[in-house]
């Protein structure tokens, strides 16, 4: 399992409570150092927006993204699955700077993208977006999706 941009970690612990191995990085260095002693779980500091993306040839049976895009890196996802591998990706979208942070659209996904990105590449599970009131109101983006056998052809 793949956390990526896992911040300090709350979704790796939960991944690795559930007995998951789980791999988080994030560029925070301080935040994946608090990781390190955690049964099933190796954390890493890498900055995958400018060096190199530390998962090539590497594929996970899941990735999780949290409150993060980056969006050279959302075609990479895909080739990181495992067949019937499962991605779930949750982060902001346009909207979102009416509540808050983050403002700068480069952060802010646009109307559908997270579906547009992965239709006909990934098997989509669940896909909604709009505004959310629990933890907090912001406007949110999320994708469940699922990496198909090879050479089969995806709904």
């Amino acid at each position: 399992m793949l956390d990526l941009a896992c911040g300090s970690g709350r979704n790796a612990r939960w991944l690795a409570e559930q007995g998951w191995q789980v791999e988080a990085v994030d560029r925070n260095e301080a935040a994946v150092a608090g990781l390190q002693q955690i049964s099933g779980l190796h954390a890493f500091q890498a900055d995958v927006e400018n060096g190199r993306w530390p998962f090539a040839g590497r594929t996970f049976d899941g990735v999780v993204v949290c409150r993060y895009l980056h969006r050279p890196l959302l075609p990479l996802l895909v080739e990181c699955l495992a067949t019937n591998g499962v991605l779930i990706y949750e982060t902001f979208m346009l909207g979102q700077e009416e509540f808050g942070r983050p403002q700068n659209p480069d952060f802010l996904l646009n109307a559908n993208e997270l579906l547009d990105v992965y239709a006909g590449r990934l098997a989509i599970n669940a896909f909604e977006q709009g505004v959310v009131e629990i933890p907090k109101p912001m406007v949110i983006q999320r994708i469940c999706a699922i990496r198909g056998k090879p050479g089969r052809l995806m709904p």
